[in-house]
């Protein structure tokens, strides 16, 4: 198989295609970006999370790690129907992505003492 003018010429309107649709191809695929990761740990101690706020944008995909540095907690946020359980000394690691807009309330699920209904805080999921 030789390389004549003809092939050459189709070469040279390929790569001429591909030069003109590179930008629209490249503007048509940034839309659909990877996803933020931002990670956050938050602990609990003495019936309070620290910190009592996270921020991030929606569709981030949110990696938590929830740690007790005295006794048993939870970690729950209705909203996105996440609960979990954080033993005593011990952390619990999930991730979930935080897919609508708005300000939620996370807290602690757990009634075996009083000062667990104290525990709250919010979740900010800024609109992109």
């Amino acid at each position: 198989m030789g390389f004549s003018r003809r092939t050459a010429g189709r070469l040279l309107v390929g790569a001429g295609a591909g030069l003109l649709a590179g930008p629209f191809v490249v503007r048509l695929f940034a839309q659909d970006q990877a996803p933020n990761r931002p990670e956050f740990t938050i602990v609990g101690r003495d019936f309070h999370y620290s910190p009592g706020r996270i921020e991030v944008t929606q569709d981030d995909l949110v990696k938590l790690t929830v740690r007790s540095e005295d006794v048993s907690y939870s970690f729950s946020i209705d909203e996105y129907r996440i609960a979990k359980r954080v033993p005593a000394g011990g952390s619990t690691t999930f991730e979930f992505r935080a897919d609508r807009p708005g300000t939620f309330r996370f807290y602690c699920n757990l009634t075996s003492e009083g000062g667990h209904s104290e525990m709250h805080g919010e979740l900010v999921v800024r609109a992109k």
